[in-house]
Order: structure tokens, then sequence, then C-alpha cells
């Protein structure tokens, strides 16, 4: 089996990297039947991020401080642990965003898309959702539109439901909402495009994220799932996406 080993530049990874390597060669992406990923949680979206354009699974050891979608660091029995590994397909959303001074940008997130605002003003957003008007107005720190894998992360933090990852939906979840102050978000069918739209945005600027990636002063995003787009992920036999996300619910 051809392996190829990425690390964050933890030093902890960069050991694990070279103690692995030792052990069991090292293989170009592009040459490898799998990559393993070594460190946390974003530096296995990053990798996730740069195989799109390889049909390679992705197998994560954690070292790092998160590691919901990594597997337990061991150097023993590695090829045996991928041999048995449980592969899991992840469709990531697609954003679009547009940014008040005209420019248009796109960008992939495997966990979420969130918006926040930037200044000391809560953000004023208005919601469509398959071009309906759904909220006119939330008045909030934020609000995010997240995955079936990503739904533990972010949008579970900010009280959103965790989505059994079979499930087709997608969890839109406000972010200290102050109006409507009861309003506790939406699960939404996985092919419905979101589209939220900043209001005052002059003196209530906002933020897109995607994932890792970041875009400012925006003026309106959308977000749907990108059908195009598969991530391979390999988990440990018994410990797979499924069993997590149930996992998480009763810790």
């Amino acid at each position: 089996m051809k392996i190829a080993f990425l690390a964050s530049r933890a030093p902890v990874a960069q050991t694990a990297r070279a103690a692995l390597i030792g052990r069991y060669g090292d293989s170009r992406p592009e040459d490898a039947d799998v990559v393993v990923s070594l460190g946390g949680d974003g530096f296995m979206l990053e990798t996730l991020q740069e195989m799109l354009d390889l049909d390679v699974p992705v197998y994560g050891m954690n070292r790092g401080t998160i590691g919901f979608l990594m597997n337990e660091y061991n150097e023993s029995g590695l090829i045996e642990r991928l041999e048995a590994a449980e592969e899991e397909i992840v469709r990531p959303l697609s954003m679009r965003a547009m940014t008040r001074n005209g420019e248009e940008h796109h960008a992939l997130a495997i966990n979420e898309v969130s918006l926040l605002r930037s200044g000391p003003q809560a953000a004023k957003l208005k919601i469509l959702v398959d071009g309906r008007q759904r909220l006119e107005e939330l008045v909030c720190d934020g609000a995010l539109v997240a995955t079936p894998a990503g739904s533990t992360a972010y949008n579970y933090s900010a009280h959103g439901p965790i989505l059994p990852i079979g499930a087709d939906v997608l969890a839109l979840t406000p972010i200290a909402a102050f109006r409507p102050r009861r309003w506790r978000g939406a699960l939404l069918p996985s092919e419905a495009c979101v589209r939220f739209e900043v209001q005052e945005a002059d003196k209530r600027p906002v933020m897109a994220h995607a994932d890792s990636e970041s875009f400012v002063d925006v003026d309106w995003v959308e977000i749907r799932t990108e059908q195009k787009v598969t991530h391979r992920i390999l988990f440990d036999h018994g410990h797979g996406l499924e069993e997590r996300l149930i996992s998480e619910q009763f810790a």
C-alpha cells in the first residue's frame, strides 16, 4: 500500500510524520493509495480541500487539539487499520459571496458556512430559501449553515442540532439571536439554496467563513450543497461518522 503522509506545522505532527515515514515509507499524494493526515480537524479539512482533484481517500490521525474527524494516533498496525477502515463519502457546501466592493468569491466548506458580525453592532440578516423570503430580519451575532458531518462543530456550539450522517438535510442555525429572540433555526433539504442578505451593511459589517476561508464586508451570501464534489474519509472500523455522531449526543 502506497501512503502519503501530510502533517500540520505543529512539532508533534512533524515528529509523527517522520516516525511514520521511517516505518512505512512515503509517496506523493498523486501516486498514493491513501493519504494520512496528521494534525487536528482544521488540518484535516485543509487536506481534504487539497485532495479535491485526486480520487484518494484521506485517513486522519490526531496530532492536534480537536479530532472529531481524526482517528487515534498509533504508529503500530497502520496497514491493517487502513485495510479494515470504513469509508464515508461527504459532500461539501458551496458558498458564493458578493462583497460590497463588487467582488464575487467562491469557496467550499465541509463543515459549515458561517456569517459573523465584524463590528460592535449586531448583524441584520434577511434569509431566503430557494428564492422565497423566510425571515425578513434576523438580528444576531451571525448565522450558519452546517452539513451533517459538520453539525457537531460550530453548529453544535451554537445550540444547533446534531444531524445523522445519512440525513438529507442541512442545519440553519442562528448565533446569539436577539430578534426573533426565540428563533432556534431550521432544518432544510440538502438541495436547498440558502441566501443571506446583509442589511445596513455600512454600519453593521459582516464576514463570511467557509471552513477556514474568510471574506470581509459581504453584501450577500448564497449556500447550497455541491453535488459534483465528494470527499472520501476513512475511519477505524466501528468508529465511523455515524457512530461518532450518535456517541456525541450521549457524551
